[in-house]
């Protein structure tokens, strides 16, 4: 597995672990892999600082002559390639600035769970019936909410029903 990270086309960054990187090729080639952020397909890998040891290396790991180490054949399969490097290092994110977006984002879902509420139809476990009826001009349509197990979502995805998934948060008595 390999750690990049990742950049969309409004700079929003973000990681993502691989198989290895022609599965990122691969995806990203694809438009598989969409930012977390704006959902925007077209991503790029960001520069990355290489992974810096915290701790000493032991005298077997250490180089002799003061260059780099020597490559690790692989795990498995005997292929004799060199080992992937190891996964980048991310710079360190002050709590201060994680705790201020956890509290943005909890503000935004909040009020898109207000906005839902107010100018859709709740439908309860019925969601996905309804989906359907008005998917296939069966009722008028209009905007509903409710819940859908995954193979309800899965089945509405396949038969080409549009519909989103938002993380619902509790209410709050604030």
């Amino acid at each position: 597995m390999i750690l990049f990270v990742l950049k969309c086309t409004a700079d929003h960054r973000f990681e993502a672990w691989f198989r290895n990187g022609d599965a990122y090729e691969t995806q990203a080639a694809a438009k598989a892999i969409a930012c977390p952020v704006c959902g925007d397909p077209h991503i790029t890998k960001a520069p990355m600082a290489p992974r810096i040891a915290k701790g000493g290396r032991s005298r077997e790991e250490a180089p002799r002559d003061g260059g780099p180490p020597e490559a690790a054949p692989e795990a498995a399969g005997g292929g004799g390639a060199p080992a992937a490097p190891p996964a980048p290092a991310t710079p360190a994110v002050p709590a201060e600035l994680r705790e201020r977006f956890a509290a943005e984002v909890m503000r935004h879902l909040t009020e898109v769970r207000r906005t839902v509420e107010t100018n859709c139809d709740y439908v309860g476990d019925r969601f996905a019936e309804e989906a359907r009826r008005i998917h296939y001009g069966e009722t008028d349509p209009r905007g509903i909410y409710g819940e859908a197990t995954d193979r309800e979502a899965e089945e509405l995805k396949e038969e080409g029903v549009t519909f989103g998934r938002i993380p619902w948060l509790p209410r709050t008595n604030s």
